[in-house]
């Protein structure tokens, strides 16, 4: 059975940095990827970044994230990190880390509905 888990959120100032670990278990090979997404009140969740965790690291990111947020990853740890630089209050809400078997199109598109995995989520509150 897989399970994810993230943390690392709170609450930072505006321009300011934060790390979120993501950690995933049940996977019975590295043929598979991870991602993050974020969601606010009332709104669908969306893709920030995903990663490929096999061979070498296939990355894509999402509009919102325009440049300040790198994901990362250690295989061999099954972990995938989001590093959020220059956060902007925009930035504020609840993130989810996602975990799907192999790799496709849903990849890049950083579509939720076609990921099956996730995690319960750790808020980040940017304040100005």
């Amino acid at each position: 059975q897989v399970h994810v888990v993230e943390s690392g959120g709170e609450s930072v100032q505006a321009g300011g940095s934060l790390r979120l670990y993501c950690v995933a278990s049940g996977f019975s090979s590295s043929d598979y990827s991870m991602g993050w997404f974020r969601q606010l009140p009332g709104k669908e969740r969306e893709g920030g970044a995903s990663i490929y965790m096999a061979g070498t690291s296939v990355t894509y990111y999402g509009s919102f994230v325009k440049g300040r947020f790198t994901i990362s990853h250690d295989a061999a740890k099954h972990t995938a990190d989001l590093e959020m630089n220059r956060l902007k209050t925009e930035a504020s809400a609840m993130y989810y880390c996602g975990g799907n078997p192999g790799i496709g199109v849903w990849l890049g598109r950083l579509n939720a509905d076609a990921w099956h995995y996730w995690g319960q989520g750790t808020e980040v509150t940017v304040s100005s």
